[in-house]
């Protein structure tokens, strides 16, 4: 059996001034695997460029082909082009449809030279909100590595940032207790990651219509993200349908939750999205929620404790137990918690409840 190892890298270790949470003589109850990043490595960027259609019969395809032309854009070296894109889909509560581009880069000095070179911010920057047949998106996040955690149930899987990994870490430590996914965090060695709680007041100036605007939503202190993600594409006939029977229903009664009352529990927006072709074209057995949480608190209290984050627990020991233990489901997640200056937030012509956009509140 391999050692088991601290999730946080040997380069981001620190002495602790904020204590862990790990209890004492904790042995994992299964493995879990993190992605390791060169030393080196000093921050990502994660962008979702997207675009919105009142219903999903209007995707023509012709939005999503010019952001696709940006992301495999030729004109620009071969290290500038993002590290992974790809493209995902939902339909949100207002029956909008939402697809958008998922890219990431090495570095935010890569992601500026992309966006000027490919004409990526000049076209983007030229976007006129009063004249546009759909909405469009972007959101990018630039978190430090001591900002960011990820992990995943095997050594071999690659999803979103674990493309530019340059290995992978033994078993590790920190996980199956509460508070585990703070301790991955290198981060939360030396501070305590309090944020701006939301929903608690009025934001401002009465907004105009979103839907013929351009509005830039600031920053947010310590925003927590994550994307978690489920790949069943090589599940075996019986597992297949135990997880479209048992584990998919929980995980949509979850992440409906969050995206209809996540201002209950904290969460500004929630997108649960599967990866689809570039037209839109389902049938890759791949998904992920998207969470945008006021504190890093706020997720781990709706994890540990929500009706709906329990149930999602409840059946997928059920499903294990059904599989004796032996998936090949796979699962990961990421979770950055950010600084305000480390998130860009800007819609056009999007209705008012996409995105960080919920987190605007219009005086009475």
């Amino acid at each position: 059996m391999a050692e088991i190892e601290s999730a946080i890298a040997p380069h981001l270790r620190t002495e602790r001034v904020v204590p862990g949470n790990t209890p004492d003589n904790f042995k994992p109850p299964f493995e879990i695997y993190a992605s390791r990043y060169p030393p080196l490595m000093k921050e990502l960027v994660f962008a979702i460029i997207g675009v919105q259609y009142s219903s999903s019969e209007l995707n023509d395809g012709v939005a999503m082909e010019k952001l696709i032309s940006f992301i495999s854009s030729t004109a620009v070296p071969n290290h500038l082009r993002p590290t992974l894109g790809e493209v995902a889909a939902m339909t949100d509560n207002r029956s909008h449809y939402n697809i958008a581009m998922l890219a990431y880069w090495p570095d935010r000095r890569t992601w500026n030279e992309w966006s000027e070179q490919t004409g990526f911010q000049e076209w983007w920057s030229g976007l006129d909100p009063t004249n546009q047949q759909n909405g469009w998106f972007l959101e990018v996040f630039f978190p430090t590595m001591d900002r960011f955690e990820t992990i995943l149930t095997d050594t071999t899987m690659r999803e979103g940032a674990s493309y530019m990994r340059d290995n992978v870490s033994g078993p590790v430590l920190e996980h199956g207790y509460w508070g585990s996914m703070r301790d991955r965090l290198p981060v939360a060695q030396v501070d305590e990651l309090v944020g701006e709680k939301a929903f608690l007041q009025a934001g401002g100036p009465k907004r105009p219509s979103t839907l013929t605007s351009r509005v830039r939503v600031p920053g947010k202190r310590n925003l927590a993200v994550i994307r978690s993600g489920q790949d069943w594409k090589e599940t075996l006939p019986k597992e297949r349908d135990l997880y479209l029977k048992m584990m998919r229903p929980a995980l949509q009664a979850g992440m409906d939750f969050l995206h209809d009352h996540g201002d209950e529990v904290g969460c500004y927006s929630n997108r649960f999205m599967d990866i689809v072709g570039p037209n839109g074209e389902t049938g890759k057995d791949r998904s992920f929620g998207l969470g945008y949480f006021d504190d890093l608190a706020s997720l781990e209290a709706w994890s540990k404790s929500h009706p709906t984050h329990v149930n999602i627990f409840a059946v997928f020991m059920k499903y294990a137990k059904e599989m004796n233990n032996e998936l090949s489901l796979h699962l990961y997640h990421e979770v950055s918690v950010l600084e305000s200056s480390q998130q860009l937030f800007e819609y056009v012509s999007c209705h008012a409840n996409t995105g960080m956009l919920a987190s605007i509140r219009d005086n009475d």
